[in-house]
């Protein structure tokens, strides 16, 4: 049984689908209000096309229309949905992300991919050896969107003497040094296995990482039952083989949830300015607006705070280069 809005639920829901109405000028939809089953609160588990899967607070899927002009909906969304009859069901409104991971289209306008995380999970390994330049931009990312950004080690026995492995210990220790956590698993040797169940216990989390690291095998560990959400979903929708190919919504067996898609595995940020670039590296937070120059670069000018706390030691030399790298970008529209 569904469980029904408090009135407060309800008169937020009511003011945001007006809102939603007077934006579009106009309602265009094929079933009146009085038509429509009581309101709903519901999850975006999977969209395909124009319809999108809604899973109830008790985790029955819906397969639902959008009711036209209430913006673009995406896995993770939260929605208020109402039932047509007993097997299908029409979105009403869209309610307001807590965060979102978008990205830009063919035209370049930031298109939303997932919303709602909590946790955004940068997956790297031994071999292929990281690049440090891109797991920057990620833990930028989970800054400017105001998620946790944890750093996974997979594959962890592959750890030995080399001059690489001492190098990737290291930055690993200079990333705990900063703030962020970090966890080393290896299912083959089974290290820190309840570890990674307890990291994703009770968060909405994303895997992100170059290719080769072991972010589907991760993901087929963390979701045991995988193929069996995955055939509800098919059935709920007819959408098939379609579904593994779309950004699904999972639970886990922990509580957790995680959103899978090749298109947010391979994720890369997008920044408007060197401000939002500034405020995406954590360390740098206290050494900001002590610079001579307010339009410092950060790069050469003299008695630059950021350059002083590098060479202070309290900034690691290679954050600083990997900032200067980004704003580069930034600066030749590459972002």
């Amino acid at each position: 049984m569904a469980r029904r809005l408090s009135k407060q639920q309800a008169a937020r829901i009511a003011k945001r689908q007006q809102q939603q109405r007077d934006s579009a000028g106009s309602e265009s939809t094929t079933d009146s209000d009085e038509t429509l089953g009581e309101a709903q609160q519901g999850t975006v588990i999977i969209r395909h096309g124009k319809q999108v899967v809604v899973a109830d607070n008790e985790q029955q899927m819906t397969p639902c229309q959008i009711r036209q002009n209430i913006g673009q909906i995406v896995c993770g969304d939260h929605v208020v949905w109402h039932r047509i009859d007993e097997h299908h069901g029409i979105v009403s409104a869209l309610e307001e992300r807590h965060s979102a991971l978008v990205r830009p289209d063919y035209s370049g306008r930031d298109k939303p991919i997932a919303a709602n995380i909590t946790q955004l999970v940068v997956v790297i390994a031994p071999q292929p050896e990281p690049t440090g330049y891109l797991i920057d931009q990620y833990l930028v990312t989970a800054e400017l969107i105001g998620v946790k950004a944890v750093i996974l080690l997979n594959k962890c026995d592959l750890l030995d003497d080399s001059d690489t492995s001492r190098k990737l210990e290291q930055r690993l220790d200079d990333y705990r040094e900063i703030g962020y956590e970090t966890i080393a698993i290896s299912a083959k040797q089974k290290i820190g296995l309840e570890q990674l169940d307890q990291l994703f216990a009770g968060e909405t989390s994303i895997l992100v990482g170059q290719s080769g690291v072991g972010k589907s095998s991760l993901i087929n560990r963390l979701i045991p039952d995988q193929e069996i959400q995955t055939g509800a979903i098919s059935e709920a929708t007819g959408l098939g083989r379609h579904t593994t190919s779309t950004t699904t919504l999972y639970r886990l067996p922990t509580g957790g949830r995680i959103i899978d898609s090749p298109g947010v595995r391979s994720f890369r940020l997008t920044i408007n300015s060197r401000e939002q670039l500034e405020s995406g590296f954590r360390e740098f937070a206290s050494q900001l607006g002590h610079c001579r120059f307010s339009n410092c670069s950060h790069s050469h000018e003299p008695d630059c705070a950021l350059i002083e706390a590098r060479d202070a030691g309290k900034i690691p030399a290679w954050r600083l280069e990997h900032f200067q790298q980004l704003a580069d970008t930034l600066k030749n529209g590459r972002s």
